[in-house]
């Protein structure tokens, strides 16, 4: 069957409590948010035993509102957790290595400026594939950035959805979604705004508009067996 990912993808921010941040997430949550990545870099094992209570809350509050939840960079924890998948980012291993821990879960990969490195995660099996930053991003300042163009060239050849990432608001996210963007990863411009709820009913209205100009021949990608 086509995969369906929402055309709004949240990203959990970083540098929040545990209950702040969970405040946060059942704000979106509650709005319509129903796909969210749960994104944390922990430096040491105390930071690990924090990600993960903040896993098993998160994991929580999205099977209470139906949402899909992926985690980030770490595939053992997303399959203790019971999540929906997990995202790869360049140095957090292969497909096979998160299926191991995953089974038929989601599985997406960063692929950045590479259509090279798309292509090769969706022979290998990824659910989707990620490009970004498509603008100057706080949250990674240093990312290499990914151009609209690719965005096409990568609609073209592909079949399994494409996510665009990085400095994405409401400003620019038609133009992203227009490019040959599936899904849009936002984090500052949904968890900074001064009305999470409102900036998720936004960013919805806006990618269900996109959506509905959308030719119907779009390629809609499948989904992994």
């Amino acid at each position: 069957m086509p995969l369906y990912l929402p055309g709004l993808y949240a990203v959990t921010p970083d540098g929040l409590s545990t209950s702040a941040l969970l405040d946060q997430v059942e704000q979106s949550l509650s709005a319509g948010v129903r796909l969210l990545q749960y994104r944390a870099k922990p430096a040491n094992e105390a930071g690990m035993r924090v990600q993960a209570e903040a896993a098993h809350l998160i994991a929580a509050a999205c099977r209470a509102t139906g949402a899909r939840l992926i985690v980030n960079d770490d595939p053992a924890l997303a399959a203790r957790i019971g999540a929906d998948g997990v995202h790869l980012g360049r140095d957090d291993g292969t497909v096979a290595d998160a299926r191991a821990h995953v089974g038929d879960a989601l599985v997406g990969v960063s692929c950045y400026d590479s259509l090279e490195r798309a292509m090769q995660a969706e022979a290998e099996g990824a659910d989707y594939v990620a490009f970004g930053a498509m603008f100057p991003s706080h949250v990674k300042p240093a990312a290499v950035r990914a151009s609209h163009e690719l965005l096409g060239r990568a609609r073209a050849q592909l079949r399994v959805p494409i996510v665009a990432i990085g400095g994405i608001d409401l400003g620019n996210a038609a133009g992203v979604l227009r490019a040959g963007a599936d899904s849009l990863a936002v984090i500052s411009a949904l968890y900074g705004a001064p009305d999470i709820g409102a900036a998720v009913h936004a960013f919805n209205e806006l990618t269900e508009n996109e959506r509905r100009m959308r030719p119907a021949a779009a390629p809609s990608g499948t989904h992994h067996p």
